[in-house]
């Protein structure tokens, strides 16, 4: 293989991968507001000479390059969060700016810079005949992963009926290789009181207050939770809170809060949800503890509901994945550094739950996302190309190697 020449592609290539990033930020799209940015994705793909394009029925973007019978999948949600406070930012956050070296706007690194890359890798297979009869690339712009990630790959697995060999998800990684998260879930504590006039509050019961000692021992619980030695320990924070009450001069007669539960490795949603529903005054007040569901309807209208629990999932540093993604990285650049995601990705459904290894490699830095003044290096773009380009041959040339 020629490296040389891959690298040069790649570069050949940034000013159009530039380009077609700031579009994609122009179109901005929250979670089931994408279609624009669909649209834009599938414009590049025919252009750039895509053997089929094709847009599922829950709204993810589908683009294959060759026809190999076996399916090697470049993983990026297309979705953002919002802008927050506008006044953090010093650009427009959907116009967007470039200079020399950066890229600005709303989902620069989480992570329209991956779908940009996946599709211009798959562009420099195509042009330097890097891919075989037993390898198809399929490159996939996914819907809703920020609000409820691993969602919309839970469809392409099990409704589109697709299972690639491997994933390569294109989250940011600061320029490293990734290959676990911990796993997450959002739960729910709810408490009942009963209400009175304000002016008597001792004739009720006042739901505020019981939930007052369940913050305090849930606080106290994120301290106690379980260690890895790779993926860090886990933790909880309380989110949100919610009241009922007939009026503002009424004693409260519910009250709930939310919890975001990040989970390490022998960690189950079972037991999750056990430690606080085992915590003293849960017990006391006969707190409800529940997990959440997402049913949002998708930018198409599709619904596709599943509990909210996204699960813990890590891919060996000896696997397959990990060392074909590495030797691209050092047949390329240099000596990759292999770690591991602080956030979630779609990772969650598509080796969490369904057993299909993962392997990470991203344009951007996690420090970037969700942040104001969201910034991507046009140098990730092209490098990752580079990498991703190379990758499927690579993979095939070490299955052989060692059969």
């Amino acid at each position: 293989m020629d490296f040389d020449a891959v690298k040069k592609a790649a570069l050949g290539y940034q000013d159009d991968m530039t380009k077609f990033l700031r579009d994609l930020v122009k179109l901005y799209g929250e979670s089931c507001g994408e279609k624009n940015k669909v649209y834009r994705i599938k414009e590049e793909m025919e252009k750039l000479g895509f053997t089929k394009t094709e847009v599922d029925p829950l709204g993810n973007i589908l683009g294959y390059m060759g026809t190999g019978k076996e399916l090697i999948a470049y993983d990026a949600h297309i979705d953002t969060v919002g802008i927050g406070e506008r006044s953090n930012w010093t650009f427009d956050p959907y116009d967007g700016y470039e200079d020399e070296t950066t890229i600005g706007g709303r989902g620069t690194s989480d992570q329209l810079g991956g779908i940009v890359s996946a599709v211009y890798g798959a562009k420099i297979m195509k042009d330097l005949d890097l891919l075989s009869d037993r390898y198809q690339v399929l490159v996939t712009g996914t819907v809703q992963e920020e609000d409820c990630d691993g969602m919309c790959w839970l469809y392409i697995i099990e409704k589109d009926g697709i299972r690639p060999k491997f994933v390569v998800s294109t989250e940011p990684t600061d320029g490293r290789i990734h290959r676990g998260q911990r796993g997450r879930m959002e739960i729910r504590v709810e408490v009942k009181g009963v209400s009175c006039h304000g002016s008597a509050p001792e004739r009720g019961d006042n739901a505020i207050y019981k939930m007052a000692d369940i913050l305090q021992e849930v606080r106290d619980l994120n301290g106690k939770l379980a260690n890895d030695d790779f993926l860090g320990k886990g933790t909880l924070a309380v989110s949100e809170i919610f009241y009922t009450s007939p009026s503002r001069c009424a004693v409260a007669d519910g009250c709930a809060i939310s919890i975001d539960r990040r989970m390490t490795v022998g960690e189950t949603y079972e037991s999750c949800i056990q430690e606080i529903a085992e915590l003293p005054s849960v017990k006391k007040y006969g707190a409800k503890v529940t997990m959440y569901k997402y049913n949002r309807p998708s930018w198409t209208g599709e619904v596709y509901e599943q509990d909210c629990f996204f699960p813990t999932w890590v891919l060996p540093e000896e696997a397959p994945e990990t060392q074909a993604m590495a030797a691209a990285f050092r047949n390329l650049y240099e000596e990759p550094v292999i770690d591991k995601w602080t956030f979630s990705t779609n990772g969650v459904a598509i080796m969490g739950r369904h057993n299909i290894p993962v392997v990470g490699l991203g344009p951007g830095k996690e420090a970037q996302a969700h942040a104001p003044n969201e910034i991507t290096w046009k140098a990730d773009l092209v490098r990752c190309a580079a990498i991703y380009s190379v990758l499927p041959m690579i993979y095939e040339q070490n299955e052989i190697a060692n059969k």
